[in-house]
């Protein structure tokens, strides 16, 4: 017998080893959804090569938010922060007609700050956060083209 349980502990510790080491959802992409990805270029380069990377997938842009300087004449200080907002309407729009609901979350945000060490990064909400939150569960391979085209167009400012 003991023979037996020997194996089945060193079994059920390497298991849990594994499984410890492993990336959890909330390790990878937070347990509040966020994607956070670190820049290798200032903001202003930064928020430039998203707009152009935008603009050169054909995805249509719809807006820029200063957040700091609608801060600033707030009489607020805010560390360089602007929110770019875009989309590809046909689609989006395929996730608002499984549940409308999904209408918070798009046309897409893509939020680009600099921290207080200076760095910029950016950061969205996973799209499969965004299903699971609005249980939309018939939309699979929109949510992960979806999903490939933020990873895409974070990937043109993605800090090595």
């Amino acid at each position: 017998m003991f023979n037996r349980i020997i194996p089945l502990l060193s079994a059920v510790a390497l298991a849990a080893a594994l499984f410890a080491s492993a990336p959890t959802f909330a390790q990878r992409v937070g347990a509040d959804g966020l994607i956070k990805v670190k820049s290798a270029y200032g903001i202003d380069e930064t928020v430039a090569r998203l707009k152009k990377d935008i603009a050169d997938k054909g995805i249509m842009f719809f807006s820029a938010v200063d957040q700091a300087r609608l801060a600033a004449d707030s009489g607020i200080i805010l560390r360089p922060s602007t929110l770019l907002i875009f989309g590809n309407p046909p689609l989006g729009t395929q996730f608002m007609t499984s549940n409308p609901f999904a209408g918070l979350d798009w046309p897409v945000r893509l939020l680009v700050i600099q921290d207080e060490q200076g760095e910029v990064w950016t950061a969205y909400t996973d799209f499969a956060w965004i299903a699971r939150r609005h249980g939309i569960d018939d939309r699979e391979q929109q949510f992960k083209m979806a999903s490939a085209v933020i990873d895409s167009i974070t990937s043109s400012v993605r800090a090595k």
